[in-house]
């Protein structure tokens, strides 16, 4: 009785995906992720902008404030992508894995929460 062959990484199905390196959770929305992380990038140029031409402060901190919670949406869409893919794909396989995948996933929240 034959079985059928391990896909490998050059295959899509492979768990690491065709380009030999594991598929996050994220990949879907990839190009989603770097828009909304150039727009992040652009209102930190902004802000120095702002300090070298010696802006008002509450103006300087009003745009702070975009920006964390651009980088908070960030991290909490990771955060969530992160939960529905790795840690749901460890805990079906059990084990240390989904124990790591677990403990990985609050000490993240942990410090989203921090922050």
């Amino acid at each position: 009785m034959s079985h059928p062959a391990e896909p490998t990484i050059a295959d899509p199905t492979h768990p690491e995906g065709p380009t030999g390196h594991a598929q996050h959770g994220y990949i879907d929305a990839k190009d989603d992720y770097l828009k909304r992380l150039r727009r992040i990038e652009g209102q930190a140029r902004g802000l120095q902008r702002m300090v070298e031409e010696e802006k008002y402060c509450i103006d300087i901190l009003t745009q702070v404030s975009a920006m964390t919670s651009a980088l908070r949406s960030v991290a909490l869409g990771l955060l969530d992508e992160h939960l529905q893919h790795c840690v749901v794909q460890a805990a079906a396989e059990g084990g240390a894995e989904a124990e790591a995948k677990l403990h990985e996933a609050s000490q993240a929240i942990a410090r989203l929460v921090r922050s």
